[in-house]
């Protein structure tokens, strides 16, 4: 199984990859989750999107939103994988091209999630440490974690 991975600004996606963006993501984080919310905001403009490719199909996505925008730090959001393609575990090498791309685009800031609390353990793995208590978010539990700098540590 071949992943490819490709990084664009919102301005250069065609509107047929916005589509697919935004169609896979509410199917996962609206219809899925049963949380009705503006799935799509603001932060769209203002971030880095990865999607996740296997032979031109999307089957994983993430955002990256830039400092200053909803944190401090650069943040990682949005970070999904489409239900049929689940037991191919992607969410690892998706979440690594995502820190790789951060840490180089943003050099020595530090990574900013809101992760969903049963995720906790899997953020941990890749380096995050939760920063607060559980809240509520959308109804579901979210935790938020930040990866420090390396230079930090």
């Amino acid at each position: 199984m071949k992943l490819d991975f490709k990084w664009s600004r919102i301005e250069d996606l065609s509107s047929i990859e916005l589509f697919t963006i935004i169609k896979a993501r509410e199917a996962v984080f609206v219809v899925e989750q049963e949380c009705p919310y503006q799935e799509t905001d603001e932060m769209d403009l203002q971030s880095w999107h990865l999607v996740v490719s296997i032979e031109d199909q999307l089957v994983a996505y993430v955002r990256v939103v830039d400092p200053g925008i909803k944190y401090e730090h650069p943040s990682i959001g949005r970070v999904m994988t489409c239900l049929e393609v689940r037991h191919l575990k992607i969410g690892r090498p998706l979440m690594k091209e995502a820190i790789r791309f951060t840490e180089e685009k943003y050099p020595n800031t530090g990574i900013k999630i809101g992760a969903q609390v049963y995720l906790q353990k899997f953020y941990e793995s890749l380096g995050f440490a939760a920063v607060n208590e559980p809240y509520d978010e959308d109804g579901i539990l979210h935790i938020d974690m930040i990866k420090a700098d390396i230079n930090e540590a």
